[in-house]
């Protein structure tokens, strides 16, 4: 029994000796090599864990917690430095109508903010998304004549804020500005616009903030697939001036310039072919003759109503400027002429109305004269005739024998205008048969002068303004 109870301790002892052991390499294994104690050291200081490292805040790092941002760099000495460079992205769209324009465009900033300097073994520069600009100094740089601007957020503020360790800054952020742009349409469609975006600190003066190119013209870059539909882009080109205001002082301000020439082949199709087709159209009626009324009012009527028409269009879709564009002169004197053809039918109506009334008053003339002639039978010289256009031949040769004493003259239009016809007669026998022929016959029959002078006169000054036209604005 006594043998029995000693080998049971024994076990347990084993037991206790095994599970001591793994406690200890457990613990050696998740702890850090104790450091041996050195002579004059205290005891009590803490054994720092090797595995574990100190993450360090932004604002820690840059310092921004011992600094009053609110206030620019070297406040209260020289002029803080501002580079700007811009890239534009796309020229969206030109509004003749609201005289604007709007574009996108990358904004870049440049300066130097000591304050953010941070050490840095690798002088490698830390980069910031939009939620750090609200907590340092920030140039406050806006559009002058801007009518809208935002910045994108699409998926997230697109910001950019890229610090160096010497506290070199760039802060870039993208944006789309609507600004207002000066343009003149004295020679539309056929003109060149030249348009503005300004940018401008809004509070600094060129005391406090100096406001530059970074590199000159080479600070503006274009991507060459930017293209406008009515308009070719010319060029792109940087200026900077100061701006005064009376009650602030003066400011630096930089100006983005670029030109765009209109393009004139939709306006070719669209108001200058169609016009031109109306007065060429007009000048039908010329040839139609005077005595179709329907045909002539109708086809002139149609003509200045269809310029009317063309007219509204092109200045439904320009603004209501006070002078004179170049495609007004254009559209007017078309209307002109397509005008004047009308009146030239009203005047040759009239003028027909008052000739026939004329002629009739001398046809009855005539007639009655003819009843008191004396009978002069038997003559035998050749006789000379003229008729009125509405006589037979039957009728001309039952008056053979006849003479008419006295025949009211007739002026040039008139004879243009009636049937002439001269019939010589004679009554001498050729042999056993006597008969009374016809010598010579000939029919002159013209329209009205006016209508003939119209033909040659309004194609011919129609051409000639055109030349001018081209000429001039070309």
């Amino acid at each position: 029994m006594p043998c029995y109870a000693r080998f049971v301790l024994l076990i347990l002892c084993l037991v206790l000796i095994g599970e001591c052991r793994k406690h200890r390499s457990r613990k050696k294994r998740w702890s850090a090599p104790a450091e041996t104690h050195k002579p004059g050291t205290p005891l009590s200081k803490k054994v720092s864990d090797g595995t574990k490292t100190k993450k360090l805040k932004t604002s820690h790092l840059l310092r921004i917690d011992e600094h009053d941002f609110t206030m620019r760099p070297a406040f209260a000495g020289p002029a803080v430095p501002v580079g700007v460079d811009v890239q534009v992205e796309s020229l969206d769209s030109i509004s003749e109508v609201d005289m604007d324009f709007t574009m996108t465009l990358y904004l870049r900033h440049y300066w130097k903010d000591e304050r953010l300097a941070f050490p840095s073994t690798t002088n490698k520069s830390m980069t910031f998304d939009g939620r750090l600009v609200k907590k340092i100094w920030v140039p406050d740089v806006f559009f002058v004549h801007s009518k809208r601007s935002f910045i994108h957020d699409t998926t997230t503020d697109n910001i950019m804020l890229r610090v160096f360790p010497d506290g070199h800054v760039l802060y870039s952020l993208r944006v789309t500005v609507t600004a207002a742009c000066n343009m003149d349409f004295s020679r539309f469609p056929l003109d060149s616009q030249t348009c503005t975006l300004e940018l401008e600190s809004y509070a600094y003066t060129d005391e406090d903030l100096m406001l530059y190119w970074k590199s000159g013209d080479e600070s503006l870059s274009t991507d060459d697939r930017i293209s406008l539909s009515q308009f070719l882009i010319q060029k792109f080109h940087t200026t900077s001036r100061l701006a005064f205001y009376s009650s602030t002082g003066w400011y630096n301000r930089l100006y983005i310039n670029f030109t765009l020439r209109r393009h004139i082949f939709f306006f070719l199709l669209q108001t200058y072919f169609p016009a031109t087709l109306m007065v060429m159209l007009s000048w039908v009626s010329f040839w139609i003759d005077r005595r179709a009324v329907p045909a002539r009012v109708s086809l002139g009527i149609t003509t200045v109503l269809t310029m009317s028409t063309i007219i509204t269009g092109v200045n439904a879709s320009m603004p209501r400027v006070s002078y004179i564009k170049a495609v007004d002169i254009y559209l007017w004197v078309s209307f002109v002429f397509v005008f004047l053809s009308v009146l030239e039918y009203a005047a040759v109506n009239y003028l027909t109305t008052m000739r026939d009334g004329k002629d009739r008053r001398l046809r009855e003339k005539a007639r009655e004269q003819s009843q008191t002639l004396p009978c002069t039978c038997g003559m035998s010289h050749a006789r000379t005739m003229m008729l009125d256009g509405t006589y037979s031949e039957a009728d001309a040769n039952s008056l053979a024998g006849y003479t008419r004493a006295s025949m009211a003259a007739e002026d040039a239009s008139e004879k243009q205008e009636r049937m002439v016809v001269h019939l010589s007669l004679d009554n001498e026998p050729t042999g056993n048969k006597q008969k009374k022929g016809i010598r010579g016959f000939r029919i002159i029959q013209n329209t009205h002068a006016i209508d003939t002078y119209s033909r040659m006169i309004f194609p011919g000054s129609y051409i000639l303004f055109n030349l001018i036209y081209w000429c001039v604005y070309c």
